[in-house]
């Protein structure tokens, strides 16, 4: 094995102590306090490995390594180490550290990339703090949108704010940092954040596509009265609408969507949110996806028809607003035949799946070539302080990492 286990292991559980949470979780939100402390350790792990690594006025941790033909386009290798506010140790920091490594042990091994490599540990990956996610890569590629600036957590804090806070100032002018040819490829390492590598007793996996998400904010407005005495007939229920369109929205995925279609209601907030007062307001969030856009597309638009009925039939007033919006993105043809190529020299046999959850890897897709590989976790539990994956697992992945980014950087 060309890797150093025993550091990788080191660094994934040093990590996770910045933002821990219980015995195993995580908890460090982007642009937090605690994001920076993890950034400023995983920046001296950076420049250990021989990096030159700086954090960029987006909150990106970025590092470099010249190779000898400096005009070729780039390698660029990474992830992100946010977590959710309830989350795990490997989520993002199995790729983010994996991607060190490679590049810590090419040192260690005297070689010398023909391309400049970057790794990239890019801002506010999750979107669990500000509702949108992906941030740091989307300021990379130039897919900022108006008033990302302003966008304020459940604090009131503005992400202009938060990123002052975390110690840099955003120009938004400075996006986008490449174009397209800047970039000859991008490879990620995660964790499945799935059970289909654990089903298939298979350590690792090869990515094929990740699927495209739809996130939608769903406002319901009634009208608050006693809880006592407003008859049943007369409401004007938030919440009851809100409950009827989340359980026929839950149906119609199961319903109409296919094995790869997956529909969350992850987040919901009531107003006056009191036990004896009918509810005014309800607000929350859709997530759906699928690899397949005529079938996203569809349940889509049932999905605006039973928003309709149900507050026409409650008498309730709604709005929506579209938090993010992509398109399935498919892994490089070529990329995944170097990735199986070194995986047989490697004897892992390891199996192709699709990604349900999106990654940094499916915006850097506009602009560049990518790649994915997987890491099996323990019963598809992930955004849970459950998460686990063994070590062993997660150092055939980062090997696969490296014999593929060794090749990449080469050609």
């Amino acid at each position: 094995m060309k890797i150093n286990s025993a550091r990788l292991k080191d660094r994934i559980y040093s990590l996770a102590e910045i933002g821990k949470i219980g015995e195993t979780g995580v908890r460090r939100l982007a642009h937090s306090q605690e994001d920076r402390k993890a950034v400023d350790l995983v920046k001296e792990w950076m420049e250990d490995a021989g990096l030159d690594a700086h954090i960029d006025c987006f909150g990106n941790l970025r590092g470099r390594i010249e190779g000898t033909e400096k005009e070729k386009p780039i390698l660029m290798l990474g992830s992100h180490i946010d977590s959710q506010p309830y989350g795990g140790r490997f989520d993002g920091t199995a790729g983010a550290l994996g991607a060190i490594e490679v590049i810590h042990s090419f040192q260690d091994h005297g070689f010398t990339p023909v391309r400049t490599i970057e790794v990239v540990c890019f801002s506010d990956e999750e979107g669990a703090r500000f509702n949108k996610g992906v941030f740091g890569v989307r300021a990379l590629i130039g897919q900022l949108e108006e008033g990302e600036l302003e966008r304020k957590d459940k604090e009131g804090m503005t992400r202009l704010e938060a990123l002052k806070e975390f110690g840099v100032t955003p120009e938004i002018t400075q996006s986008p940092v490449y174009q397209p040819g800047d970039i000859e490829a991008f490879l990620e390492l995660h964790i499945e954040q799935g059970p289909v590598l654990e089903d298939l007793k298979k350590p690792i996996g090869i990515v094929s596509a990740i699927s495209g998400p739809l996130w939608l904010t769903v406002s319901i407005e009634g009208f608050a009265g006693h809880a006592g005495s407003v008859p049943m007939n007369l409401r004007q229920d938030a919440l009851v609408g809100a409950s009827t369109i989340i359980r026929e929205f839950n149906d119609l995925v199961n319903n109409e969507g296919t094995s790869n279609t997956v529909g969350t209601v992850g987040s919901l907030q009531t107003f006056p949110n009191s036990r004896n007062i009918i509810p005014e307001k309800v607000e929350f969030t859709i997530d759906l996806r699928d690899i397949d856009m005529e079938v996203r597309d569809r349940l889509e638009t049932r999905l605006y028809e039973i928003i309709k009925k149900t507050c026409s039939a409650l008498n309730l007033k709604y709005s929506l607003s579209e938090d993010t919006r992509s398109d399935p993105r498919y892994c490089a043809d070529w990329i995944k035949t170097i990735m199986k190529e070194e995986d047989e020299k490697l004897g892992y046999s390891s199996p192709t799946l699709m990604s349900g959850p999106f990654h940094d890897a499916l915006f850097m897709s506009y602009i560049s070539d990518y790649g994915m590989i997987f890491v099996r976790c323990e019963k598809g539990i992930s955004h849970n302080p459950l998460e686990f994956a063994e070590m062993k697992d997660i150092e055939k992945g980062v090997e696969l990492l490296y014999q593929t980014a060794a090749r990449l950087s080469e050609s």
